[in-house]
């Protein structure tokens, strides 16, 4: 039987005598590629990971320069479906299932452990001790096992002495237990708050456990999860990855609604490398329907949430499968337009949340939150949308695509969302409000930035690494569907819509075709979504002028790289 989270951590609110949370692409020719002909003098004058101003005059702090969630991060984690129950077997069948459903192909990167994973002392040496019924061959073995399915493994501790369900955590042993978890091939840590704090305040611990983490050298995804205490969303995004901003989400309407309301206001504080985190998703879990899953799965995506699953999906149902791997869902999640998704109207019961996407258009969930089918309206005016005769309206549930004259509405079921982008008239969308999203990627082994060779506007002209300069040929825009322009009509392209290792990248003209798609992962690499393979600095070489190919997707610092 489960153990639910708030029960433990009222037994380790009371523990530590404290009060405990309480929850609520055409074929082409061969290109010539171009010398550099330029040696560019302008210095790079944007700092890694620093965010542009966002609504309001605020302006968040600088993201946590580790390279990693420069979108929010998609996985899994065994809690909200078998609690301590978790082991070897669990972990690995579900490394295979993410893989077999098709969510690794739609970004789903990390198996998460949870809590109980350890023995319940140290050992002599004062290392935490994988549970040897539980994981008979280490924790190692298992990474190894995920890491070969191209997926990344997760673990979890608590910024206390103790775990929530009274398991060793890290407080005080943070040096010691990151460069363990390295060893051993770990890719991201949830950093619970239960257990003795010691006298100290949330940042101080967290930021400990995140200066640990980076000593270790290893690119570890760094997930706050302090329940939303301390105002954690202003200090968070140079300490964390994400940071939970309520108590536990649990696996009802009401629940998810709750803490769905909290979220309000909180959108300035987020952005490439750092994400609130309004706790797993639900779907296919406990009570929610089918119905109040679609319409969590759309408000998470909005959000800018990490799309982190829940349930079993080793045997989970074709509807929660259909729902955790619309990609068309996901990619409004990965996009990012300067602003995360928030709400712009409220008639009781019928709510309308928008998010600016890269490429102008807007995404809007329709909400329904009463007992019965209702319709909701907002105009394309009220989204943020220039005027025009008419606007595209794509249905990314339905997958259609319709058209208005400035009026977007749709009949919505009790417990229900419509979610739609919305482009302006003529298939051009209108400017965003949003702050522009381009910039440069910086290669984390190279230290030099995604360039086209000599400035060149030419189809076909490579593209290479370079000083990072700040010029135009280094300025790329992240698209809703997926592409990487430059010049505003190039795209980043797969030559010839190969898939093989070694295949060039090049500019052509944007032209739709899934060889001009790219996904951008949460661990700093960039997957071509045709091919399935990475965009990769070959031999790991740091030498100007060095021409990118893709790459079978391995990890390494010359496939992974930062926004600047």
């Amino acid at each position: 039987m489960k153990i639910s989270r708030q029960w433990l951590r009222l037994v380790a609110g009371a523990r530590r005598g404290g009060r405990p949370r309480r929850s609520a692409g055409l074929t082409h020719r061969p290109g010539v590629s171009a010398r550099k002909t330029l040696q560019w003098t302008l210095a790079a004058v944007l700092a890694a990971g620093t965010l542009a101003v966002i609504s309001g005059g605020t302006s968040p702090a600088s993201a946590l320069d580790n390279g990693l969630a420069r979108t929010p991060q998609m996985g899994w984690n065994d809690w909200n479906s078998f609690g301590c129950n978790v082991n070897d077997s669990l972990v690995r069948q579900t490394a295979d299932a993410m893989v077999s459903s098709g969510m690794a192909a739609a970004g789903y990167t990390y198996v998460n452990i949870d809590d109980c994973w350890s023995t319940r002392s140290r050992n002599s040496n004062g290392d935490l001790v994988p549970d040897p019924q539980k994981f008979p061959n280490g924790i190692k073995a298992v990474a190894d096992y995920v890491h070969s399915k191209g997926l990344k493994l997760g673990i979890y501790s608590s910024a206390g002495t103790t775990t929530c369900a009274g398991y060793p955590a890290s407080l005080g042993n943070e040096r010691r237990d990151a460069a363990l978890w390295a060893s051993w091939g770990i890719d991201y840590l949830k950093y619970d708050n239960c257990g003795d704090h010691q006298g100290k305040n949330g940042q101080q611990r967290y930021t400990a456990m995140r200066d640990a983490l980076a000593a270790t050298g290893r690119p570890i995804l760094f997930s706050l999860c302090n329940w939303g205490q301390e105002s954690v969303w202003t200090w968070g995004m140079p300490v964390g990855n994400s940071w939970r901003t309520t108590g536990d989400i649990q696996a009802n309407w009401n629940s998810v609604m709750g803490i769905l309301d909290q979220q309000v206001g909180l959108e300035a504080y987020a952005g490439p490398g750092g994400w609130n985190d309004p706790d797993m998703l639900e779907v296919g879990v406990g009570s929610l329907t089918g119905t109040e899953a679609r319409a969590h799965f759309s408000l998470w995506s909005l959000l800018n949430a990490p799309l982190i699953a829940g349930n079993d999906i080793r045997t989970m149902s074709a509807e929660s499968r259909t729902i955790l791997t619309n990609t068309e869902v996901i990619g409004v999640n990965q996009d990012w337009g300067g602003r995360q998704g928030h709400k712009i109207s409220d008639n009781g019961n019928l709510e309308v949340w928008r998010k600016p996407m890269s490429n102008g258009s807007v995404a809007a969930v329709l909400l329904n939150r009463g007992g019965g089918t209702a319709t909701v309206s907002t105009t394309a005016s009220a989204l943020g949308l220039g005027p025009a005769s008419s606007y595209s309206v794509r249905d990314l549930w339905a997958h259609t695509t319709g058209s208005s004259s400035g009026t977007i509405s749709a009949s919505v079921p009790a417990h229900g969302a419509a979610m739609v982008i919305v482009s302006g008239g003529s298939g051009t969308p209108s400017p965003s409000p949003s702050p522009s999203p381009s910039g440069a990627f910086k290669g984390v082994g190279s230290g030099r930035c995604l360039d086209v060779t000599g400035a060149s506007q030419a189809n076909g002209t490579a593209a290479q690494i370079w000083d990072c300069n700040g010029q135009v040929n280094q300025q790329w825009t992240p698209t809703g569907s997926g592409e990487l322009r430059v010049y505003g009509n190039k795209c980043l392209d797969v030559y010839n819509r190969g898939t093989a290792d070694g295949t060039n990248v090049i500019i052509w003209d944007c032209n739709g075709q899934s060889n001009q798609q790219w996904r951008l992962n949460a661990d700093g690499t960039i997957t071509a979504v045709a091919a399935g393979k990475c965009l990769d600095v070959p031999n790991n070489a740091t030498a100007n002028g060095t021409t990118l190919v893709i790459w079978s997707c391995n990890g390494g610092a010359n496939q992974r790289w930062s926004r600047v």
